[in-house]
């Protein structure tokens, strides 16, 4: 068991549905980590390739100028992914009450979660499921920053920092056979102490954990 029943809790036990029922058209990182996230994607994922865009919103920072065969987005609000210009296709779930996807095996060449894997409280189901949809030779890439919704992140995110939270990710690719070892991307800014003391230049650390399915 990669989590003890304690460490999936949250602080608000109420549905995701209820939390997630109004639209928040922000962006809950920086510039910089965006364009970071934007420009991994760009290097990494084939272009014209199928995309899964897991726990997404109204906006799912792919590089605007690539174009690829299709992109379905996968959310808890309606109205955000209706408004995000990637998605062909979307479709509403709660992943820690129902984890299967409604997507047919091996039909996807990469499959992103951006600054949401907090949130999972069953993350060996999902990743069982991402497996599951990627093609052979497909990426899936998981980002995340230091930043989180601390009421609805699970207690094991809490009670860690950045460190632990890269060594939780890779282990939720490593409990399922099928994933390559997975390669970790680090950028922390703030670790320059003089720019952090004064505040300049310094954004979101930028995290990524990345696995090909083999």
């Amino acid at each position: 068991m990669l989590l003890q029943p304690h460490q999936r809790t949250k602080l608000d036990e109420t549905k995701d549905d209820l939390f997630y029922e109004s639209p928040r058209f922000v962006t809950h990182v920086d510039d910089r980590f965006i364009e970071q996230l934007t420009q991994l994607y760009c290097d990494r994922i084939p272009k014209e390739g199928r995309i899964l865009d897991l726990m997404s919103s109204w906006v799912s920072h792919l590089p605007k100028d690539v174009t690829y065969s299709h992109v379905e987005g996968h959310g808890l609000n309606a109205e955000e992914l209706a408004k995000n210009p990637r998605l062909d296709h979307y479709f509403v779930q709660n992943l820690n009450e129902d984890p299967k996807l409604p997507l047919p095996d091996q039909s996807f060449d990469a499959v992103l979660i951006a600054v949401s894997v907090q949130y999972l409280q069953y993350p060996e189901a999902v990743f069982s499921e991402i497996l599951r949809v990627l093609k052979h030779g497909g990426l899936a890439i998981i980002s995340f920053s230091n930043r989180m919704f601390p009421n609805k992140a699970i207690q094991a995110w809490r009670d860690s920092g950045d460190q632990a939270h890269l060594e939780m990710v890779k282990s939720y690719f490593e409990a399922e056979q099928g994933f390559s070892p997975p390669e970790v991307i680090v950028n922390r800014p703030e670790e320059n102490v003089l720019l952090a003391m004064f505040n300049i230049g310094v954004s979101d650390p930028f995290f990524a954990v990345i696995s090909e399915k083999e």
